[in-house]
């Protein structure tokens, strides 16, 4: 067995150096809890970033990739499997949307979100290319979804960049409505802003953006990679503000850990792709989907949206008392359910840091925001471990 040392010397050999790892080298996981090759435990507030909605080790999600994989792991998608089709009318009865097709990522969900919008709005007028999308956003790494995404760091070095389109402040309805026009062909959003730093909108936000692609005709694609998946208290963020998209993506915690994505999309908007017009090799194969129906399942006759809603609250309420507590170092704490972020008036890396030598897992994202997104499954006595943890560590910034 490697030593810590000797894993962290080969990352650094033969790994891209894309990634600011924390330096602890994980082994395993169960339920709420992973544990390092040392073998200290960690209460896990990330789970793997929303992927791990049921925890580690949940043993439906693991019987029943243990079964699929001895029956069959991949096959193309010019044939049929059954379950393939279940884990796609799982999904279409969650999420009231018409059509599924499977992906593998959240980036490969957003590029074909973008493709069918443009596929639709083209059929209507070959110069309705106009994709808008939200400073502060994040759809991806792909040269598209890197594109649609509204933070200016994440295109230096990648240019020219592709085409069309355009960014608006979140949250300003004024500033999206002067942009748009009927060359508009989408409206590109996230619920709730995941990694630029847990922003939630007003709640007149979302269906006046509804009403605005309504009025000129152009698709709604709502990203739900990090929101969705119950994680809010509803299936899909968007369901908070009581408004339907026309396309939306799902992806981080649709298998529960093993790499899923989705887009699903209207039967108006669906039917402007053909056979041939979108594809993936793995997308939607039997591993993946059987995990996916576990997951699916759970969020059906688990209870965990409503847990999440109810954990969620519990949650924020600490938070709000460490506002109200150390108001020089917490400047606001948002989120829904157990989507949650807390601002603080500092840089948060070393924060998540302390947090991670005292065994609680957290990530700070946008630079100053501890964010919280924990498996949907969680207890009120987990949540008081890591509040323990916080307790600890906070009044050092304060």
């Amino acid at each position: 067995m490697l030593t810590n040392e000797e894993i962290f010397a080969k990352d650094k050999s033969d790994y891209l150096p894309v990634f600011a790892r924390y330096n602890i080298v994980l082994d395993h996981g169960d339920g709420p809890y992973v544990y390092d090759t040392k073998g200290k435990k960690y209460i896990d507030f990330l789970a793997g970033i929303a992927v791990n909605v049921v925890g580690h080790n949940y043993k439906p999600l693991v019987d029943a990739v243990s079964q699929q994989a001895s029956k069959m792991i991949h096959c193309s998608n010019l044939y049929y499997t059954e379950v393939q089709v279940e884990a796609a009318e799982k999904l279409k009865n969650l999420s009231g949307m018409d059509k599924v097709f499977f992906g593998n990522s959240g980036a490969e969900a957003n590029e074909g979100a973008i493709k069918l919008a443009r596929k639709y709005a083209t059929n209507i007028d070959p110069e309705k290319i106009q994709i808008i999308s939200a400073l502060h956003s994040f759809h991806g790494r792909t040269l598209a979804t890197l594109t649609a995404t509204g933070q200016d760091h994440y295109h230096h070095g990648f240019g020219p960049l592709p085409a069309g389109f355009d960014y608006v402040p979140y949250n300003d309805i004024q500033a999206l409505e002067a942009k748009m026009s009927d060359k508009t062909c989408a409206v590109m959003l996230e619920a709730i802003q995941g990694e630029g730093g847990v922003h939630v909108p007003d709640p007149d936000y979302l269906p006046k953006v509804r009403a605005l692609c309504d009025k000129y005709n152009a698709v709604l694609i709502f990203d739900e990679v990090q929101c969705g998946m119950g994680r809010t208290g509803t299936f899909f963020g968007c369901q908070q503000f009581g408004v339907k998209p026309d396309i939306v993506t799902l992806a981080k915690g649709l298998a529960g850990g093993v790499p899923i994505g989705a887009f699903m999309a209207t039967d108006k908007v669906a039917n402007a792709f053909h056979a041939g017009d979108h594809g993936s090799t793995f997308g939607g194969n039997p591993l993946a989907c059987a995990a996916a129906c576990v997951v699916l399942d759970a969020l059906i006759d688990g209870n965990l949206m409503e847990n999440a809603k109810e954990i969620g609250a519990y949650l924020q309420s600490k938070f709000e008392e460490y506002k109200a507590k150390y108001p020089n170092l917490i400047k606001e704490v948002r989120g829904r359910g157990l989507i949650l972020g807390m601002e603080l008036t500092r840089p948060g890396r070393e924060i998540a840091n302390e947090c991670l030598d005292y065994g609680a897992i957290i990530n700070c994202t946008a630079g100053n925001v501890l964010r919280f997104v924990p498996p949907l499954n969680i207890t009120k006595a987990h949540v008081d471990e890591l509040i323990s943890v916080l307790d600890k560590v906070l009044p050092k910034y304060a």
